[in-house]
């Protein structure tokens, strides 16, 4: 199955019809998107400012990374699931779309460097440098920046 086929495929599912010819099941679905992806930023934003020094500096980076744990990853699974119906509605759509294009290797960069670079910077605050974890808040940000500008993108194009 080639990647067209299988997009093709998510645009003729029956979520994918309902999703498209619904008045209010697309708005619905992509209000869910970005409340999720709101408090997914700012999870994101509270560690980040701290890995950086800039706020909430009574508790360690790893501290607040623990506590926003719950939240972070509630939020992005619930953003790539409302995503994947969003897409399922037009999926053809976004085959041609290079916002969307962009949008799914940020997602990917950010979801990697999250989990990994960024997972191990708070863990290991004390052993990182500060310019260095403020480089990691930094690539963090913006690669969640370029989901968001990217997703937004996905409509004008």
């Amino acid at each position: 199955m080639t990647v067209w086929q299988l997009f093709e495929w998510s645009n003729n599912t029956a979520v994918g019809s309902a999703i498209r010819d619904s008045a209010w099941l697309f708005p619905a679905v992509e209000a869910v998107h970005l409340l999720a992806l709101a408090v997914l930023g700012g999870t994101i934003l509270v560690v980040d400012l701290r890995l950086a020094g800039l706020g909430l500096r009574r508790q360690s980076a790893a501290e607040v990374a623990r506590d926003v744990q719950p939240w972070m990853v509630g939020s992005l699974v619930l953003m790539l699931a409302s995503g994947a119906l969003l897409f399922s509605s037009e999926a053809v759509k976004c085959y041609d779309n290079g916002a969307f294009w962009i949008k799914m290797l940020f997602l990917l960069a950010a979801i990697v460097f999250t989990f990994t670079v960024r997972r191990w910077a708070t863990s290991n605050e004390g052993r990182v440098a500060v310019a260095g974890g403020r480089l990691v808040a930094a690539v963090s940000l913006l690669l969640w920046l370029g989901v968001g500008v990217g997703g937004r993108g996905i409509g004008f194009y």
